[in-house]
């Protein structure tokens, strides 16, 4: 087991070695490692899952680090398209982008983690050319099914030569919800350097850590996401490699995202500094700030392993929505599994027909609620709580009530 994950030694951005340890998980499987029915449940992998923080320059981080084609190898089974939410934003932001960077079929926009085209796509409708980087081989031959070229590789320094010497310079590198999963932040941030093109920016999505930990969303933890960051872990880690940033914006997808603009001009707007001092002054450069989350993320357990362990006392039947990553961390972390909950069910049929990592619950269509409707359903993808209760409209019409879990267990 351990040749499939080592501990870092230091900080992954500034290599300090003293780091403050905020949440331990123990032993947690991989979450998006969903499990073949068939499989020994005692050949399921676990690895142990710890967060800290770096005093030095801030960053949030996980020690272990599982070997990227473990975590995202053939099977991996994350497909953006399948959330609509999703699917909007991504739209706002290439227009916005389009109309921000007067963007034009003579310009070249590359995405990095670019999924199944998602995104991509959009700038492909407005004529103006594309590339998308991604290992994974099941979204990106979904991708290039859109019409959005994809090359199927990590990103890294030896790719980002190579591109640059066939003379391949986006003017827009674009990367959401990627930036957490690269174990070297340095490599990665340092290819972007290279491969971007003389006067481009690069635009990039992360969950923002504030939110992470004032909301108490431990379920975004998991051994995909190596780093959590703040606009000072940001500034520190792009300033490292001649990159500054230059616009910062808040974005309440999932669960509260930080979008921030960087580029080798060193001009900048009032927001970078308006979330700096903001953050200082909230003690987010001391463990101060991060001190009770573990705390609070046990209370969170408790209360929902409580919440369920009541309703089902009672008679009442309890199944889950979303067999998303941090759904798995939600279930393993409360020890939910077949005994409290029925099923999960899952839009992606890539995830129907497979097992939950760990608790082995089924994965089913959502058709499954209404051929076998419980009294509750959990909504484990809880940041995108709205768009499913929507979607569930006749199961909330048929009497049926919502758990959303975070940031405290709360019936709808």
């Amino acid at each position: 087991m351990s040749e499939m994950y080592e501990v870092i030694g230091g900080c992954r951005s500034c290599g300090a070695k003293h780091l403050e340890r905020v949440l331990a998980f123990g032993a947690m499987p991989l979450s998006d490692r969903l499990v073949d029915p068939s499989e020994d449940p005692s050949a399921e992998p676990r690895v142990p899952l710890t967060m800290v923080f770096c005093p030095q320059c801030t960053l949030v981080q996980i020690e272990e680090t599982v070997r990227p084609d473990v975590l995202f190898g053939t099977d991996y089974p994350y497909f953006s398209s399948y959330s609509d939410a999703l699917l909007d934003h991504s739209r706002q932001n290439v227009e916005a982008l389009i109309e921000r960077y007067q963007l034009s079929p003579g310009n070249l926009v590359v995405e990095l983690a670019s999924n199944d085209g998602y995104l991509l796509q959009y700038f492909v409708e407005a004529g103006i050319q594309v590339l998308g980087i991604d290992p994974a081989p099941g979204p990106a031959a979904d991708a290039e099914q859109r019409g959005v070229p994809t090359i199927p590789e990590f990103f890294g320094p030896a790719l980002a030569v190579r591109l640059a010497s066939e003379d391949v310079r986006p003017d827009v590198i674009i990367g959401n919800n990627v930036l957490a999963h690269v174990p070297d932040q340095n490599a990665f941030v340092g290819a972007m350097a290279t491969l971007l093109a003389e006067g481009g920016s690069i635009v990039m999505e992360v969950p923002y850590v504030k939110d992470l930990i004032e909301h108490t969303e431990f379920d975004t933890i998991y051994h995909e996401h190596h780093c959590y960051f703040s606009v000072r872990s940001l500034q520190e880690l792009f300033g490292r490699h001649g990159l500054y940033l230059n616009r910062v914006e808040h974005h309440s997808i999932h669960g509260g995202s930080l979008r921030f603009f960087a580029s080798a001009d060193p001009s900048r707007e009032a927001s970078v500094d308006e979330y700096l001092d903001a953050e200082a002054a909230a003690d987010m450069d001391t463990i101060d700030f991060y001190q009770d989350f573990a705390a609070r993320a046990d209370a969170v357990r408790l209360a929902l392993a409580k919440l369920i362990s009541e309703l089902r006392h009672e008679g009442s039947t309890v199944a889950a929505y979303g067999a998303a990553a941090k759904g798995a961390i939600m279930l393993n972390y409360t020890g939910l599994g077949v005994e409290q909950l029925d099923y999960v069910v899952d839009r992606n049929p890539h995830k129907q027909g497979m097992l939950m990592p760990g608790v082995r619950l089924p994965i089913h269509d959502p058709s499954k609620i209404d051929d076998d409707p419980p009294d509750y359903l959990l909504i484990l993808p809880w940041n995108f709580k709205d768009e499913i209760m929507d979607q569930q409209r006749d199961f909330a019409a048929q009497g049926g009530r919502f758990i959303i879990p975070i940031p405290r267990p709360t019936l709808v």
